[in-house]
């Protein structure tokens, strides 16, 4: 066998590290309060942790089974081209009502395609979100 680019494959490899999910997924935020506000306010998930540290703060929501986390520090420094998260909707036209009520920035315009609709909004950071509605197949 070929050694791989990342890593070696075959008898003499490490053993694979059995990821059994994904433990959150996180942004960077610069104002924890002003996102809060967002992420509470307008997009309304409940606060699962709260915590301050010396070198900042850190918010968690449980979104379904899954964690979404906030972190104010200066070691990490938000971004329009990081990562994202997709968060699934229950009513995909008053979703859209309710966030341009609230003046949300969408970065792509919702779109419907064979399998779902999607909209891609900023929050207070640039971070980007897709706001996201499964259709029936």
């Amino acid at each position: 066998m070929k050694e791989a680019v990342f890593g070696f494959v075959g008898k003499n490899s490490p053993p694979m590290l059995n990821i059994s999910g994904i433990a959150f997924s996180s942004y960077a935020v610069t104002d924890m309060a002003r996102a809060r506000r967002f992420y509470e306010g307008v997009l309304g998930l409940k606060p699962a942790v709260l915590n301050d540290f010396a070198t900042g703060q850190w918010a968690e929501y449980n979104v379904g089974s899954q964690t979404l986390s906030l972190s104010s520090s200066a070691d990490f420094k938000p971004g329009p081209d990081g990562g994202s998260v997709a968060l699934e909707v229950e009513d995909w036209e008053p979703a859209l009502a309710h966030l341009r009520a609230n003046n949300v920035k969408f970065r792509m315009k919702p779109l419907t395609t064979p399998v779902c609709h999607m909209a891609v909004i900023s929050d207070p950071d640039g971070n980007r979100i897709y706001i996201h509605k499964r259709t029936a197949n």
